[in-house]
Protein backbone atom coordinates (compact mmCIF):
# COMPACT_ATOMS: atom_id res chain seq x y z
CA UNK A 1 0.00 0.00 0.00
CA UNK A 2 1.43 3.37 -1.02
CA UNK A 3 2.15 5.65 1.91
CA UNK A 4 0.51 9.04 1.71
CA UNK A 5 2.75 12.10 1.95
CA UNK A 6 2.13 13.79 5.32
CA UNK A 7 0.07 16.96 5.19
CA UNK A 8 1.84 20.25 5.68
CA UNK A 9 0.93 23.89 5.38
CA UNK A 10 3.02 24.12 2.21
CA UNK A 11 1.32 21.13 0.55
CA UNK A 12 -2.11 22.53 1.40
CA UNK A 13 -1.30 25.94 -0.10
CA UNK A 14 0.14 24.30 -3.21
CA UNK A 15 -3.05 22.29 -3.61
CA UNK A 16 -5.12 25.45 -3.17
CA UNK A 17 -3.09 27.14 -5.93
CA UNK A 18 -3.76 24.15 -8.20
CA UNK A 19 -7.48 24.37 -7.41
CA UNK A 20 -7.48 28.09 -8.22
CA UNK A 21 -5.63 27.45 -11.50
CA UNK A 22 -8.26 24.95 -12.60
CA UNK A 23 -11.41 26.63 -11.31
CA UNK A 24 -10.63 30.17 -10.20
CA UNK A 25 -10.89 31.44 -6.65
CA UNK A 26 -14.51 30.36 -6.41
CA UNK A 27 -13.22 26.82 -6.64
CA UNK A 28 -11.01 27.20 -3.58
CA UNK A 29 -12.54 25.75 -0.44
CA UNK A 30 -11.27 23.59 2.37
CA UNK A 31 -13.33 20.70 1.02
CA UNK A 32 -12.00 21.10 -2.53
CA UNK A 33 -8.41 21.35 -1.32
CA UNK A 34 -8.93 18.27 0.81
CA UNK A 35 -10.09 16.39 -2.29
CA UNK A 36 -7.00 17.57 -4.16
CA UNK A 37 -4.89 16.02 -1.41
CA UNK A 38 -7.02 12.91 -0.93
CA UNK A 39 -8.00 13.74 2.67
CA UNK A 40 -11.04 14.96 4.55
CA UNK A 41 -11.34 18.74 4.91
CA UNK A 42 -11.13 18.43 8.69
CA UNK A 43 -7.54 17.23 8.37
CA UNK A 44 -6.54 20.60 6.94
CA UNK A 45 -7.55 22.51 10.04
CA UNK A 46 -4.52 21.18 11.91
CA UNK A 47 -2.42 23.37 9.58
CA UNK A 48 -4.75 26.14 8.30
CA UNK A 49 -7.30 27.71 10.63
CA UNK A 50 -9.94 28.63 8.03
CA UNK A 51 -10.49 29.74 4.44
CA UNK A 52 -9.43 33.32 5.19
CA UNK A 53 -6.06 32.10 6.40
CA UNK A 54 -5.80 29.90 3.32
CA UNK A 55 -6.39 32.89 1.01
CA UNK A 56 -3.78 34.93 2.90
CA UNK A 57 -1.36 32.03 2.47
CA UNK A 58 -2.16 31.93 -1.25
CA UNK A 59 -1.15 35.59 -1.55
CA UNK A 60 2.16 34.79 0.09
CA UNK A 61 2.56 31.82 -2.27
CA UNK A 62 2.13 34.16 -5.25
CA UNK A 63 4.83 36.54 -4.01
CA UNK A 64 7.15 33.60 -3.32
CA UNK A 65 7.01 32.74 -7.05
CA UNK A 66 8.27 36.17 -8.14
CA UNK A 67 11.99 36.53 -8.81
CA UNK A 68 13.54 39.30 -6.73
CA UNK A 69 16.38 41.71 -7.48
CA UNK A 70 19.73 40.36 -6.39
CA UNK A 71 22.28 42.36 -4.38
CA UNK A 72 24.48 42.40 -7.50
CA UNK A 73 21.78 43.94 -9.72
CA UNK A 74 21.84 47.59 -10.65
CA UNK A 75 18.57 49.24 -9.69
CA UNK A 76 17.39 49.13 -13.30
CA UNK A 77 18.33 45.49 -13.87
CA UNK A 78 16.66 44.59 -10.59
CA UNK A 79 13.43 46.34 -11.55
CA UNK A 80 13.38 44.66 -14.97
CA UNK A 81 14.03 41.24 -13.42
CA UNK A 82 11.30 41.62 -10.86
CA UNK A 83 8.74 43.25 -13.19
CA UNK A 84 9.14 40.59 -15.87
CA UNK A 85 8.83 37.81 -13.31
CA UNK A 86 5.79 39.40 -11.65
CA UNK A 87 4.03 39.72 -14.99
CA UNK A 88 4.82 36.08 -15.83
CA UNK A 89 3.44 34.87 -12.49
CA UNK A 90 0.28 36.97 -12.73
CA UNK A 91 -0.30 35.79 -16.29
CA UNK A 92 0.21 32.14 -15.35
CA UNK A 93 -2.23 32.47 -12.42
CA UNK A 94 -5.04 34.83 -13.55
CA UNK A 95 -6.79 34.60 -10.17
CA UNK A 96 -3.78 36.05 -8.36
CA UNK A 97 -4.17 39.69 -9.36
CA UNK A 98 -7.55 40.21 -7.75
CA UNK A 99 -6.56 38.22 -4.68
CA UNK A 100 -3.35 40.06 -3.83
CA UNK A 101 -5.17 43.39 -4.03
CA UNK A 102 -7.93 42.27 -1.67
CA UNK A 103 -6.07 40.85 1.34
CA UNK A 104 -4.80 42.81 4.32
CA UNK A 105 -2.63 40.31 6.21
CA UNK A 106 0.83 40.27 4.63
CA UNK A 107 2.95 37.14 5.02
CA UNK A 108 6.72 36.72 5.11
CA UNK A 109 7.15 36.23 1.34
CA UNK A 110 5.22 39.41 0.57
CA UNK A 111 7.22 41.38 3.15
CA UNK A 112 10.50 39.96 1.86
CA UNK A 113 9.48 40.86 -1.68
CA UNK A 114 8.65 44.48 -0.83
CA UNK A 115 11.80 44.88 1.25
CA UNK A 116 13.96 43.53 -1.60
CA UNK A 117 12.42 45.90 -4.16
CA UNK A 118 12.83 48.93 -1.93
CA UNK A 119 16.35 47.85 -0.99
CA UNK A 120 17.35 47.58 -4.65
CA UNK A 121 16.12 51.10 -5.33
CA UNK A 122 17.78 52.52 -2.24
CA UNK A 123 21.10 50.92 -3.16
CA UNK A 124 20.71 52.54 -6.54
CA UNK A 125 20.60 55.99 -4.96
CA UNK A 126 16.83 56.53 -4.75
CA UNK A 127 15.56 58.61 -1.88
CA UNK A 128 12.87 56.97 0.25
CA UNK A 129 10.16 59.01 -1.46
CA UNK A 130 11.45 58.43 -4.99
CA UNK A 131 11.68 54.71 -4.23
CA UNK A 132 8.06 54.81 -3.09
CA UNK A 133 6.98 56.58 -6.27
CA UNK A 134 8.98 54.13 -8.40
CA UNK A 135 7.54 51.06 -6.68
CA UNK A 136 3.99 52.39 -7.11
CA UNK A 137 4.43 53.33 -10.77
CA UNK A 138 6.06 50.03 -11.74
CA UNK A 139 3.45 47.95 -9.91
CA UNK A 140 0.60 49.91 -11.51
CA UNK A 141 2.12 49.23 -14.92
CA UNK A 142 2.82 45.53 -14.31
CA UNK A 143 -0.60 44.84 -12.80
CA UNK A 144 -2.38 46.82 -15.49
CA UNK A 145 -0.51 45.08 -18.30
CA UNK A 146 -1.23 41.65 -16.84
CA UNK A 147 -4.92 42.53 -16.51
CA UNK A 148 -5.04 43.70 -20.13
CA UNK A 149 -3.40 40.48 -21.31
CA UNK A 150 -6.05 38.47 -19.49
CA UNK A 151 -8.89 40.53 -20.97
CA UNK A 152 -7.93 40.71 -24.66
CA UNK A 153 -10.22 38.88 -27.11
CA UNK A 154 -7.20 37.25 -28.76
CA UNK A 155 -4.03 35.47 -27.68
CA UNK A 156 -1.69 38.36 -26.78
CA UNK A 157 1.40 36.22 -27.34
CA UNK A 158 0.54 35.12 -30.91
CA UNK A 159 0.88 37.36 -33.95
CA UNK A 160 -1.54 35.20 -35.94
CA UNK A 161 -4.26 35.70 -33.34
CA UNK A 162 -3.77 39.47 -33.30
CA UNK A 163 -3.83 39.58 -37.11
CA UNK A 164 -7.04 37.56 -37.33
CA UNK A 165 -8.72 39.81 -34.80
CA UNK A 166 -7.56 42.94 -36.67
CA UNK A 167 -9.05 41.62 -39.92
CA UNK A 168 -12.40 41.07 -38.23
CA UNK A 169 -12.20 44.43 -36.47
CA UNK A 170 -11.30 46.63 -39.45
CA UNK A 171 -14.79 46.95 -40.97
CA UNK A 172 -16.01 48.37 -37.66
CA UNK A 173 -13.38 51.12 -37.46
CA UNK A 174 -13.03 52.30 -41.05
CA UNK A 175 -14.81 55.56 -40.17
CA UNK A 176 -12.31 56.20 -37.35
CA UNK A 177 -9.20 57.10 -39.35
CA UNK A 178 -6.63 57.35 -36.57
CA UNK A 179 -7.65 54.05 -35.01
CA UNK A 180 -7.76 52.35 -38.41
CA UNK A 181 -4.30 53.71 -39.22
CA UNK A 182 -2.91 52.34 -35.96
CA UNK A 183 -4.39 48.87 -36.40
CA UNK A 184 -3.23 48.71 -40.03
CA UNK A 185 0.29 49.82 -39.14
CA UNK A 186 0.59 47.31 -36.32
CA UNK A 187 -0.68 44.28 -38.16
CA UNK A 188 0.05 44.73 -41.87
CA UNK A 189 3.23 43.13 -43.15
CA UNK A 190 4.65 42.46 -39.68
CA UNK A 191 4.27 40.02 -36.82
CA UNK A 192 2.60 42.14 -34.15
CA UNK A 193 2.63 40.53 -30.72
CA UNK A 194 0.95 42.51 -27.98
CA UNK A 195 3.17 41.09 -25.26
CA UNK A 196 6.17 42.78 -26.91
CA UNK A 197 4.72 46.09 -25.73
CA UNK A 198 5.60 45.22 -22.14
CA UNK A 199 9.33 45.88 -22.39
CA UNK A 200 8.83 49.13 -24.29
CA UNK A 201 6.40 50.51 -21.74
CA UNK A 202 8.58 49.44 -18.84
CA UNK A 203 11.56 51.19 -20.44
CA UNK A 204 9.55 54.40 -20.70
CA UNK A 205 8.89 54.30 -16.95
CA UNK A 206 12.47 53.38 -16.07
CA UNK A 207 13.87 56.08 -18.35
CA UNK A 208 11.84 58.72 -16.55
CA UNK A 209 12.82 57.34 -13.15
CA UNK A 210 16.47 57.48 -14.23
CA UNK A 211 16.02 61.09 -15.31
CA UNK A 212 14.48 62.00 -11.97
CA UNK A 213 17.16 60.14 -10.07
CA UNK A 214 19.89 62.00 -11.95
CA UNK A 215 18.15 65.34 -11.47
CA UNK A 216 17.57 64.85 -7.74
CA UNK A 217 19.69 67.07 -5.47
CA UNK A 218 22.55 65.26 -3.78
Amino acid sequence: MQQRTPLSRASIVQAAAAAADSGGLTGVSMRRVGRELGVEAMSLYHHIANKDELLDALVDWVFAQIELPTPEDSWRAGMVRRAASARAVLTAHPWALGLIESRANPGPALLTHHDAVIGCLRRGGFSVMLASHAFSAIDAYVYGFALTEQSLPFDPSASESAGDFANEFMPLIEQYPHLAELVTTLTSGRDYVFTDEFSYGLDVILDELERRLTAAPT
